[in-house]
């Protein structure tokens, strides 16, 4: 599963780094859900997920572009993977009755 993580990271960084794409909204927004899907199934790795899905942004928007205000998709992440092992762990007991 963490190849997948880092394959969607990936994909992410990849449309984000394209000199046509110009919406950092959407770009956030796929990281935000898919940090958080990766959290919501093993809430134990969300730290893992969050880096797996959110460091390619920063690292094609630096590598290419010396942005380093890219560096926020990374709290974008981690906000997320944990959002959705949170949510995990608080639908949990409910799913349980």
């Amino acid at each position: 599963m963490t190849l997948l993580a880092i394959a969607v990271g990936l994909f992410i960084g990849r449309v984000d780094s394209r000199p046509t794409w110009d919406d950092s909204g959407i770009t956030a927004g796929m990281i935000f859900l898919a940090a958080a899907v990766f959290g919501a199934l093993r809430p134990s790795r969300a730290p893992v997920w969050a880096l797996a899905v959110g460091a390619w942004v920063p690292l094609f928007g630096i590598a290419m572009h010396r942005n380093f205000g890219s560096l926020l998709a990374l709290a974008v992440a981690f906000f997320g993977a944990y959002a959705g092992a949170l949510a995990r762990k608080a639908l949990a007991p409910l799913s349980a009755k």
